[in-house]
């Protein structure tokens, strides 16, 4: 079966990482899967929130936003206007912070902390999962400076990881669905895995049908395909640095 634009089931759209997209900071990256564009920058601090003094660990944490001509509709306005972040920046920073968390020894960091900026430039579905995915390429970046700059004496990042939103599009169940796909899917899910096939993370909904064990795992199995698909694109970047 083929979508609308061509694709097989289990195929991605065009995926493009550009590494050091944003010269000022130590990590950064722009991905582009499809028409969504994603710009992913890392900093850091030699400090940690107070929850995390004198313990001897570091942290990360992630904001993410949509600019207000990210999306064909209506002006998205920003969240600086009303004063805090919505309900839905908050879920996905949430996920993004999880996720890069799980691949790193924070007590390696020391007491810094690794800041990670998701800013969605254009929305056609899967911001959160390219979000991530760019994400860990602009904190490879920087763990590698700080490295550098004697900032941290071993490399705390564990392992590669890469997201992925899988659905089911009609009976049809999908691999990175566009925004048309998503808005209309059956079942919704996100998911975070490992470049040794371990999961951090599955977020699954039922938007009209519910969905069987059979089809769970198959949608996992899709899923396995297109990250490590995802983390062998990061690698060939990464290696050219």
């Amino acid at each position: 079966m083929q979508r609308a634009d061509k694709r097989n089931f289990d195929q991605f759209r065009p995926v493009s990482i550009t590494p050091g997209f944003i010269n000022t900071a130590p990590g950064s990256a722009l991905i582009e899967i499809g028409n969504t564009r994603v710009i992913c920058t890392a900093t850091y601090e030699l400090k940690v929130p107070d929850f995390l003094m004198n313990k001897g660990k570091g942290w990360l944490t992630a904001e993410y936003g949509m600019l207000p001509a990210s999306t064909p509709q209506q002006r998205k306005q920003r969240e600086s206007r009303s004063g805090k972040t919505d309900g839905r920046s908050q879920e996905i920073q949430r996920l993004i912070g999880r996720s890069l968390r799980a691949v790193v020894d924070l007590e390696l960091m020391g007491e810094k902390t690794v800041w990670i900026d998701c800013d969605v430039i254009q929305a056609d579905g899967g911001t959160r999962t390219a979000a991530i995915t760019g994400s860990f390429v602009a904190l490879y970046q920087a763990v590698k400076y700080m490295l550098s700059q004697k900032l941290l004496i071993k490399n705390p990042i564990i392992t590669h990881l890469a997201a992925v939103s899988v659905g089911r599009v009609s009976g049809q169940l999908m691999l990175d669905l566009s925004y048309p796909e998503d808005s209309s899917a059956e079942v919704d899910l996100n998911m975070v895995m490992t470049d040794q096939n371990k999961i951090i993370e599955i977020q699954g909904t039922a938007e009209a049908k519910p969905f069987t064990e059979a089809e769970l795992n198959e949608m996992i199995s899709l899923g396995k395909k297109g990250i490590n698909d995802l983390i062998r694109i990061q690698k060939q970047v990464l290696s050219k640095l």
